[in-house]
C-alpha cells in the first residue's frame, strides 16, 4: 500500500509542475496586459505659456462620453479658419499633450495646432489605454471639432502610438490630408512578440493571452485594425520616420509600413539613427515643410 501511494504521488508530480507553470504563465500575461493599458503616466511637465503660445482649453467628448483634454494654439495673426492649415498634434505612450508643445512652437505661427491628451493619459478621462482602438475613433471627434469650428485643411502628427493612431484615423477620416508618423508601430502582435521575445517560444501564447485578456476585460481586440492594414489603405501624403536604432519600436516595424505605402506615390521616408525619444537634426523643419506643401 505505502508503495502504491507513493508511486501515485510521484505520477502527480509531472502534472502539478504542468499545472503551475501554465499557472504561472497566466498570472504574469494578466500582469503585463494590465500593466499595458494602465501604465504608470509619465508627467511631462509644460504650458503652451512657457512657449509663449497663446492657448484655449478645449473638451472633446468620445463616442463613449470619456472626455478629452486638448489645447487649441491658433495660428498668429488669426485668420479665417478656412485659410488657417491646422495640425492635431499626438503624443506618445505614456505621455501627455505637453510633451508635443516644442512641435507646436516648430510648427507656429504658420499653423494652428491642436495638442490632445489621449484617453487615460494627462487630464483626460478614462480608465485604460486601449494602445489605437478606441484613440482612433476619438481621433474622429477630434476633427469633428475642427470641422465645426470651419477648418479643412487638417494635418496630423503623431509620435510613437500617436503615430499608429494617426495611421489609423487617417484610413477612416477623408478630412485628414496629409500625416507624419514618428516611430509608429506597424501591428500590435508584431510589437508584442518584439517585446516578449526573451521568453522565445513563449512570445506566441504570451500575445495570444494579451488579445484575450483584451477580449474579456474591455469587449476589444485591442490589436486591430493594426496601423500596417490602415497605411495600405491611404493615397493622401504620408511622411514616416523612424530610426534604425529604436531600442523601444524596432525598424523593422517601419519597414512594414513602407511595403503597406509602396502603391501611394505621395509617401515619403525619413530613417535615420538615434534612439526612440531622439529626433533628427532638423526634423522639426522637415516637419513644417511637408505640412507646407501639402496643406496649403
Amino acid at each position: 500500500m505505502g508503495s502504491s501511494r507513493r508511486r501515485s504521488r510521484s505520477s502527480l508530480k509531472p502534472l502539478l509542475f504542468v499545472v503551475a507553470a501554465v499557472a504561472g504563465v497566466l498570472a504574469v500575461s494578466l500582469w503585463s496586459f494590465w500593466l499595458t493599458v494602465r501604465p504608470p503616466r509619465l508627467p511631462v511637465p509644460g504650458l503652451p505659456a512657457n512657449y509663449r503660445l497663446p492657448a484655449e482649453d478645449v473638451t472633446i467628448v468620445a463616442d463613449d462620453g470619456v472626455k478629452l483634454a486638448a489645447w487649441f494654439i491658433p495660428s498668429s495673426p488669426p485668420r479665417a479658419a478656412a485659410d488657417t492649415p491646422v495640425v492635431v498634434l499626438l503624443h506618445g505612450y505614456p505621455a501627455n499633450k505637453a510633451d508635443m508643445l516644442a512641435i507646436a512652437s516648430a510648427l507656429h505661427p504658420r499653423f494652428a495646432t491642436l495638442l490632445v491628451d489621449f484617453r487615460y493619459f494627462g487630464a483626460s478621462e478614462g480608465g485604460v489605454t486601449t494602445l489605437g482602438h478606441r484613440e482612433h475613433r476619438d481621433l474622429r471627434r477630434v476633427i469633428d471639432l475642427l470641422a465645426r469650428r470651419g477648418h479643412a485643411r487638417i494635418g496630423v502628427f503623431g509620435y510613437s502610438l500617436g503615430g499608429a493612431v494617426a495611421l489609423l484615423g487617417a484610413a477612416e477620416d477623408a478630412r485628414i490630408r496629409a500625416v507624419v508618423a514618428w516611430a509608429p508601430f506597424a501591428d500590435l502582435r508584431v510589437l508584442g512578440r518584439d517585446v516578449y521575445r526573451i521568453f522565445w517560444v513563449l512570445k506566441y501564447p504570451l500575445v495570444e493571452l494579451m488579445v484575450l485578456w483584451g477580449r474579456l476585460f474591455l469587449g476589444i481586440d485591442i490589436t486591430r485594425p493594426s496601423p500596417e492594414a490602415a497605411a495600405a489603405r491611404l493615397t493622401i501624403p504620408v511622411l514616416i520616420a523612424a530610426s534604425r536604432d529604436d531600442e523601444q519600436i524596432p525598424f523593422g516595424h517601419a519597414e512594414r509600413l513602407q511595403r503597406a505605402l509602396a502603391n501611394n506615390p505621395r509617401a515619403e521616408f525619413d530613417f535615420g539613427r538615434g534612439l526612440h525619444n531622439e529626433r533628427f537634426e532638423n526634423f522639426e523643419r522637415r516637419l513644417f515643410d511637408f505640412f507646407a506643401r501639402h496643406l496649403s
